[in-house]
């Protein structure tokens, strides 16, 4: 695999700074050896020492061998940033050149001194050890005087393993760049991002680019929508006549504020939008939120102009919220620059939004269901600040204690997941994702290729990382509102209460579809029930108190079906007659709830709305429910970890892997290499033998022994649909005939039987990476379905989660009285082929199927492989 900037995909690569600045990396080029000479010049006599160990002169020769990078002998990162006089000037410079030894290099690097302990040297490290790991480097090396304490700082924070030799008077330092740490990058990432992000939620001083004096315009009203929150800060309006904004005195450009604002918020139109952040950017802006439209959203011309406005905000080390979005409110200082026309509800729930339309319906909505939210962002194109960006600065914010997400798509999934996963063990993180119809839809060669679509991993992405998924834009509300103003059940065993019966028999249905039980009543519950409730009612479960149920009626009758210990949970219905109302009813039932330590959900189903606080249908308590009842069993969950495998030869598969790309960039493997690369793996396989002709095809079976199978041996053949395999052959004659029918080379193989057949596969994701899928196998497996996915690796677990869900799950624990099979032996398999896919990204699409499974073990006796040359990836963001 080559790195980005190898391959010039992206002439530039951003990294971000603890101090939430940015940093633009880029590959020096020969028309950079002036600027090196001075950046060397310009360094103090002591970093020049430190660097080249000794006094030296400073002019060509130095910089030359940074100027020739090739990424396989030498690569060289500079770091740039935009000083006083808006021009990017280098700021540091890492370079590293293999040795004798190919598996190692030597490195090193140097930082402007004014621009020390800001992390660059950390980051630079990190960046240019991920490239030389693409060219198959294993260890840096660097020699480090022993005084030099900021140098040896930053091997030691880098998270790599590392090992120190003092020797002749220098420090050698050897660090493993294979084996980084992940969670020291991720901290890492966590800080810089929080504090780039900081200016966007808690500014002092906001400017509006483009408000105008005119009602009705999007500069103008975001502008009055900021007066009219009451901001705690100054605000200026900006417009080309320095025209004055609702009484505020206005400004015709940024540079002429009386102070440098923390927060842009532009509104100005598409075209002119770059040239106005530009002015913000060179008068000292750090967050810059671009309402305006007219970007990628609109065609190649308006990405171009995207790109453009990208690369200026963090040339500048600043962040950005846009292009095209509705803009931010931040209830902490009282800002709504947005225009919207409700003004955010102040509350505990910061929601992000892909979407400007239903950012704004969540708006007017969430009032009127009484939740409030801490912020709010339209990340519209997300050119820059993503969800993972939110994600991080939210983890932190004791503002928020919910996380809304309405996401459309993902720059970054494995980030996400990683993220996620630590963010929601302290905060729930509830996401609708929308476009997903058709999102899966593609050619699928494999079974597990047509059983994997996109929306399928979505779910297991949000499930592996504890984000709970709202379907519909209601149920997004509705557990929101449950999940900001209950606990969490303990399990989900549900108990409802109703004034009519009808209605708690479709509250059961939908408890039912949510995953949700109804249990019998503990005896003690309906002893007591009966001697509140009137004879006729029913004190089964769902509990029916009758049309007269009054307020006093739920309040008595409620505590006690909350005591019963077999119940985590009371939905209580309520349809208004004439002699209770809804809002006496909901008050009862709020007090009752507010003396238990467990989630009870009003309804009330009436032609005045529902109050405040209380769902409208039983189908929407019973959704909300499930999700809370699936948070609380992810919380239960330990975390897992990745298992370290034997019998696995990596290197091996990645030299097997790069022999048939070297003939074509999307292949099948035939059967021998296919055989070779699971056995990389230690998978288990059917003992086979390969045959050109009938004759040898009967020689080998007889060396095997009968009964034996015959199978075509066409690179990624389905055997059954075209007629290229028969079972079962139990003489010589029979398996000669066989293989002139099939005709072709043949595979022989034992003949396996006496367990349930399964499918193990993976594919590689276009936006999610490897996917692992597990179900039911054999000929019927497209038809049958239900197979269960989860991202590679996987976790002992995730594997242990796949072997026993769905219907291959049913078949593993002995379906219909067949024994049960080994499911350890069979999460083994999806552990090797889960890190097969991880560490190889060229192998496209992998199908066990079937694995013959059996209380001693299993065995693969089908497989096919699919390589492919991965696509490039075009991102200069790296965090």
């Amino acid at each position: 695999m080559t790195s980005m900037l190898a391959t010039r995909t992206h002439p530039y690569e951003d990294v971000v700074l603890r101090d939430g600045s940015t940093l633009r990396l880029r590959v020096p080029e020969a028309a950079d050896a002036a600027e090196l000479q001075a950046f060397f010049g310009a360094l103090s006599s002591e970093s020049r020492y430190l660097r080249f160990h000794g006094a030296t002169r400073i002019d060509e020769r130095i910089v030359a061998p940074a100027l020739e990078s090739d990424w396989q002998e030498r690569g060289s990162l500079l770091g740039e940033l935009v000083g006083r006089d808006g021009v990017l000037r280098p700021v540091a410079l890492a370079t590293y050149v293999r040795l004798r030894d190919v598996r190692r290099a030597e490195v090193a690097f140097a930082v402007a001194d004014e621009h020390q302990g800001r992390g660059i040297g950390t980051r630079l490290l990190e960046r240019l050890a991920d490239h030389a790991a693409d060219a198959g480097i294993e260890e840096f090396v660097a020699e480090v005087l022993p005084h030099n304490a900021l140098m040896l700082h930053v091997f030691d924070a880098a998270g790599f393993e590392s090992t120190r030799t003092l020797e002749d008077g220098v420090v050698e330092v050897v660090l493993q760049i294979r084996t980084s740490s992940r969670a020291a990058i991720d901290r890492r990432d966590h800080v810089a991002v929080a504090a780039s992000l900081a200016p966007f939620f808690t500014p002092h001083s906001v400017v509006v680019i483009g408000a105008s004096r005119r009602r009705g315009t999007i500069g103008g009203e975001l502008f009055r929508n900021i007066l009219a929150a009451d901001f705690d800060g100054a605000v200026y309006p900006v417009n080309r006549a320095g025209e004055p904004v609702g009484g505020v005195p206005g400004y015709a450009a940024v540079g002429d504020l009386p102070a440098t604002p923390e927060l842009a918020v532009v509104c100005v139109p598409g075209d002119l939008a770059v040239e106005a952040t530009a002015s913000a950017l060179e008068a000292g802006v750090k967050a810059v939120c671009v309402v305006s439209a007219g970007f990628a959203e609109t065609g190649d011309e308006g990405a171009a102009r995207q790109e453009e406005l990208l690369s200026l905000v963090r040339a500048h080390g600043a962040r950005l919220v846009g292009p095209n979005c509705l803009g931010i409110a931040s209830s902490a200082p009282g800002l709504n620059a947005t225009f919207a026309r409700r003004a955010l509800p102040a509350g505990r729930t910061a929601f992000s939004s892909q979407s400007g339309a239903l950012g704004l319906a969540v708006l007017e909505q969430a009032d009127a269901r009484g939740l409030g939210l801490s912020s709010f962002v339209s990340i519209g194109n997300k050119a820059d600040v993503s969800s993972n960006d939110l994600l991080e600065y939210w983890e932190d914010d004791d503002q928020t204690d919910l996380i809304l997400l309405y996401l459309e798509s993902f720059g970054n999934p494995g980030k996400f997941a990683r993220l996620a996963g630590r963010v929601a063990r302290s905060k729930p993180i509830l996401a609708m994702r929308g476009g997903t119809s058709g999102a899966g839809a593609r050619a699928a060669s494999s079974h597990t290729a047509a059983l994997a679509g996109s929306d399928g991993a979505v779910d297991a992405l949000f499930w592996q990382a504890g984000v709970l998924r709202a379907r519909t834009l209601e149920e997004l509300l509705d557990t929101a509102m449950l999940l900001s103003n209950h606990p969490l059940p303990r399990g989900n065993r549900v108990a409802v209460i109703t004034n009519a019966g009808g209605l708690g028999i479709l509250c059961a249905d939908a408890c039912d579809a949510a995953g949700l039980v109804l249990p019998d009543l503990a005896g003690e519950t309906r002893a007591a029930l009966r001697a509140v409730v009137p004879v006729e009612a029913s004190i089964a479960n769902p509990v029916d108190l009758l049309g007269s149920a009054t307020a006093s009626t739920y309040e008595e009758a409620l505590p006690l079906v909350l005591a019963d210990p077999g119940i985590d949970a009371v939905i209580a219905l309520f349809v208004p007659p004439v002699v209770a109302s809804a809002a006496d009813v909901s008050a009862a039932i709020g007090r009752a709830a507010a003396r238990s330590e467990k989630p009870v959900l009003p309804v009330v189903l009436s032609a005045d709305g529902a109050p405040a606080g209380n769902f409208g249908y039983p189908e929407s308590a019973a959704h909300a429910l499930g999700l809370s009842c699936r948070r609380a069993a992810w919380l239960r969950r330990p975390a897992g970890s990745v298992l370290k495998l034997d019998h696995v030869d990596r290197d091996g598969a990645a030299k097997l892997v790069a022999e048939a790309l070297a003939e074509s960039d999307d292949r099948w493997l035939d059967p021998g290499h296919v055989r070779r690369l699971l056995l990389s793996y230690g998978l288990p396989l059917v003992d086979e033998r390969s045959a050109e002709t009938a004759q040898e095809a009967a020689a080998v079976a007889s060396e095997l022994g009968f009964p034996v199978v015959v199978k075509t041996a066409a690179p990624g053949a389905h055997k059954t649909e075209s007629g290229g395999v028969r079972l079962d052959l139990r003489d010589a004659e029979e398996v000669a005939v066989a293989a002139r029918e099939i005709g072709g080379a043949v595979v022989v193989q034992r003949y396996v039987r006496g367990g349930p057949e399964l499918l193990a596969g993976v594919v590689q994701d276009p936006v999610f990476g490897p996917l692992v899928a597990f179900g039911a196998g054999g000929v019927l497996a497209e038809l049958i379905g239900s197979a269960r996915l989860a991202l590679a690796p996987l976790t002992d677990v995730e594997a242990d989660e796949l072997v026993a869900s769905g219907k291959g799950g049913r078949l593993v624990a002995g379906w219909r009285g067949a024994p049960p099979a080994d499911p350890a032996a069979v999460a083994d398999v999806l552990h090797r082929i889960g890190q097969l896919a991880a560490a190889h990204p060229e192998v496209a699409e992998l199908d066990l199927n079937p694995v013959i499974a059996s209380p001693e073990g299993c065995v693969v006796v089908d497989a096919r492989v699919r390589v492919r040359r991965p696509g490039r990836t075009d991102r200069s963001k790296t965090w």
